[in-house]
């Protein structure tokens, strides 16, 4: 990459920083949301830890509050309890799929630091797997 390509690359990510990338957003939020849907249980600790995973990345912390994280979120939690739901979630993930692998690598991770709150069960690693394929991203490099 020239040096030039990349310095257009960092301006429109400061510039999504703090106009708010709203598909980023859905992107991480439905990925949690899968994930914390995928056993049945919805645990109030694997929240926190997806609005946590959320709010640690610097173009989402810049962007959202946590009140609009955790809005968008219960919203993502809501769609996954049935599997059309599911299915748009996995839309809203894939939707990053053509972006910078970083960008697709931390949403991947906020579904796997959901996910290992008590270890991962195979229910959710079945979820990781789609969301993995969604995003074009390597699960098992990236769980190590």
């Amino acid at each position: 990459m020239s040096i030039f390509q990349d310095a257009i690359l960092r301006f429109g990510r400061t510039i999504m920083s703090y106009a708010g990338d709203a598909v980023f957003l859905q992107a991480a939020v439905s990925a949690a949301a899968n994930v914390i849907v995928a056993d049945g249980d919805v645990a109030e600790e694997e929240i926190e830890s997806a609005i946590g995973g959320i709010r640690a990345n610097p173009i989402l912390e810049k962007s959202y509050d946590t009140l609009r994280v955790e809005q968008e979120l219960y919203e993502a939690i809501a769609r996954a309890k049935t599997r059309a739901g599911r299915l748009e979630n996995l839309r809203l993930v894939g939707a990053i799929a053509e972006r910078p692998i970083d960008q697709r690598q931390d949403v991947f991770l906020i579904g796997a630091d959901v996910a290992d709150f008590g270890g991962i069960s195979e229910v959710e690693h079945k979820a990781l797997d789609e969301i993995g394929a969604a995003l074009h991203v390597d699960k098992s490099a990236l769980l190590r």
